[in-house]
């Protein structure tokens, strides 16, 4: 059974529409869970919807696998969607393997990742340009790893540093650091400096990556808009290359 261009577009579209909003319901989970303190694996609906959550990211794979024209060429770019699917919480549930509450934690984050790399994939389809759609997606990706650090160095720091009272100022230092400012918040934990380096190191890469997007974007406004400005600059820059 072959499956036409466009109705494999509108399988995708609707599988991807339909993970997104799995993972939004994850989100809303994980951040009840973190600011009330709930023990999760104790919390059965939790785990459960959980569980359905990764079978759907799981089905979605392998649809996608057996619509894909070039299978080989799929799995080696999507290989990482299969393993990020998997419900890690469950199994280790399900065969008593003992992690610590924080170690636990951390796996929670497991199918999120697959939701925010389905989400980037979305951005990019719905752009035509190349540069906008690799800008959009890597701000997704950016803003998301921003609030799931948070949700992390709240849930490290806040028991054992005194400058975390709250959520708002993890949230606080997350924006601060991944903005390369910083704050007058400092991580006392392992996770939390390690969460510093990470988005401080993809604030760096986020800034360079804007100003291309930022010009660019002017380029196409003026050569739209303004082409006798856009015309004479480039005239100028050819008479600069011929000096």
């Amino acid at each position: 059974m072959t499956v036409s261009e466009r109705e494999r577009h509108l399988i995708s579209t609707c599988l991807y529409i339909i993970v997104l909003l799995l993972s939004l319901g994850l989100i809303v989970y994980i951040s009840i869970d973190t600011f009330e303190g709930v023990n999760f694996l104790e919390n059965s609906s939790y785990m459960r919807f959980q569980f359905w959550v990764c079978v759907v990211f799981i089905i979605d794979f392998f649809v996608e696998l057996w619509m894909a024209p070039n299978k080989g060429r799929y799995f080696r770019r999507r290989w990482l969607f299969l393993l990020l699917s998997i419900p890690y919480l469950n199994i280790l549930q399900l065969f008593h393997v003992q992690f610590t509450s924080q170690e636990l934690y951390f796996v929670r984050f497991i199918p999120l990742a697959r939701g925010a790399l389905a989400l980037a994939i979305v951005i990019g389809y719905m752009t035509s340009n190349r540069l906008s759609s690799l800008f959009k997606s890597y701000l997704v990706i950016v803003i998301m790893i921003i609030y799931f650090s948070s949700l992390i160095f709240l849930n490290c720091e806040h028991p054992v540093n005194d400058m975390v009272p709250n959520y708002g100022a993890a949230l606080w230092w997350a924006c601060m650091d991944a903005t390369t400012i910083g704050s007058d918040i400092y991580p006392v934990t392992v996770i939390g400096k390690i969460l510093g380096v990470v988005l401080a190191a993809l604030g760096m890469l986020m800034f360079p990556l804007f100003t291309v997007y930022i010009t660019n974007w002017v380029q196409r406004y003026n050569k739209t808009h303004n082409p006798a400005i856009f015309n004479s600059e480039f005239a100028d820059n050819n008479s600069d290359k011929d000096f």
